[in-house]
């Protein structure tokens, strides 16, 4: 079986027919918008329906429940999700028969390359954010951007689209270097945190990794304020963009006030000249940032500061970042957050306290062994800082369980905290326990999701 681990400009020549396995993830849907723009024939599998794999039927792709063999029959191209294994019926199929066969990512730095412009946002935190920002000034400006972004934004119906302009945002993930595949016109990098040393091992790693990011942008748009990320920045030889708010970056928030509860308003200096006026239309400190990197991809892509003053103010934030659910029977609020990081856990948590509750009850479902052991002492100081915790199980998600640690030993750092069993039960704690006036913060990038919506009435 062919395997393709460096951009071979031929692959997708003469491919008339794409099977997709995985059809139903958030990440796959948007490439498969793009190819059925394309005029592509499509089909795909998963193990379940879902609204996405109904969208799918509905544009005219043959969507097939279960793996099977016979369902790469005919396919020039087959493309596999993350999640998918080495021993799937269908991808053992494309071996046999010779199909070329290409993970997610890899498909996603062909598919970039079919626009001039395309924006690649990177970072440890802020990588959903800051690109529905920017595809939210875009689309506000009238430049039908394509969009592949990793939570749902509201403004376009989904996690992205296929544009018929020349621009392109796309969420790029640092997880096993995915984000190599990307040769982005604009490269922007958050900030860099001890995040996947699973796979990096050391800070060093991690960061020669992001490196070769910036070297495969055209132009690096970079925070100041994050020591690893100008560490970064320093070594590399590609045109700059700066943004900060402690540095003298190029592109810099002052006069920072609260218009309301935990929600900021800015004036954006460029050098020493005034460039815009932002007003936060999702509340956090940590936004700032997010948008002052939008405020840097302005003028290379052709925009106006109004269009991002407009933007910040239209952007309401994306599905699973500060996302308020409802209201549990007795009348506290409960918000579902992605944060499964100690420094997103702590953005979090910041906002949260700003918003005057009474109480902040944060219900964190910890994420894979070897973060929640790595990391066990911050998230330990960051989830102390609620008033009450309650945490259920680890997801081991790709990960296997070695018996090496458990939710316990984390609880065991919290004093008052309460274990639970499961999202059932972590619901149930909470709309016996939760109390009009009380903030519910559920924190995990896991499924603690499903335990939010059995929260609310």
């Amino acid at each position: 079986m062919p395997f393709f681990n460096t951009y071979d400009p031929k692959l997708l020549d003469n491919v008339k027919h794409v099977h997709l396995i995985g059809c139903g993830g958030s990440g796959m849907y948007p490439l498969i918008q793009i190819l059925h723009t394309r005029g592509l024939t499509l089909s795909g599998s998963d193990v379940e329906e879902t609204k996405i794999t109904e969208s799918e039927r509905a544009m005219g792709m043959t969507v097939t429940l279960g793996h099977n063999a016979e369902n790469v029959k005919g396919a020039d191209l087959v493309v596999y999700s993350a999640a998918i294994h080495d021993d799937n019926p269908e991808l053992a199929a494309a071996r046999a028969h010779g199909i070329p066969a290409v993970e997610r990512s890899v498909l996603l730095g062909y598919v970039s390359r079919m626009y001039p412009m395309t924006v690649g946002v990177s970072g440890t935190h802020g990588k959903t954010t800051t690109s529905g920002m920017i595809t939210t000034m875009l689309e506000l400006a009238g430049r039908d951007p394509a969009a592949v972004i990793g939570g749902k934004l509201p403004l376009i119906q989904g996690y992205g689209k296929a544009g018929s302009g020349q621009t392109a945002v796309i969420e790029s993930c640092e997880y096993h270097e995915t984000f190599l595949h990307l040769t982005p016109y604009i490269g922007v990098i958050l900030n860099i945190d001890n995040d996947h040393l699973e796979y990096y091992h050391t800070m060093g790693k991690l960061k020669l990794a992001f490196q070769k990011f910036a070297l495969l942008s055209r132009t690096v748009v970079f925070n100041m304020d994050d020591h690893n990320t100008v560490d970064v920045v320093n070594s590399i030889d590609r045109p700059v963009l700066s943004f900060g708010i402690e540095e003298e970056a190029r592109f810099r928030a002052v006069n920072i006030q609260e218009y309301r509860p935990g929600f900021y308003e800015f004036d954006v200096n460029e050098l020493d000249d005034h460039f815009a006026h932002l007003r936060l239309g999702v509340p956090g400190y940590h936004n700032i940032y997010n948008a002052l990197a939008m405020c840097c991809c302005v003028r290379p892509l052709g925009l106006t500061p109004a269009d991002a003053e407009r933007a910040a103010e239209s952007f309401k934030g994306t599905g699973r970042r500060f996302e308020v659910k409802g209201e549990t029977p007795s009348g506290a609020v409960v918000v579902d957050d992605y944060a499964h990081h100690p420094a997103e856990l702590a953005a979090t948590l910041a906002t949260a306290h700003k918003m005057g509750y009474d109480r902040i009850i944060a219900v964190h479902q910890p994420f894979t062994y070897s973060r929640t052991k790595a990391l066990m002492d911050d998230f330990a100081k960051v989830l102390n800082t609620a008033d009450v915790c309650v945490l259920l199980p680890i997801m081991g998600s790709r990960e296997v369980d070695d018996g090496s640690v458990h939710t316990e030993d984390l609880a065991a750092k919290i004093p008052g905290s309460v274990v639970v069993d499961g999202l059932e039960s972590a619901a149930a704690w909470v709309r016996e326990n939760a109390r009009k006036g009380d903030l519910v913060v559920c924190m995990s990038c896991g499924d603690l999701y499903k335990a939010a919506d059995l929260m609310v009435r």
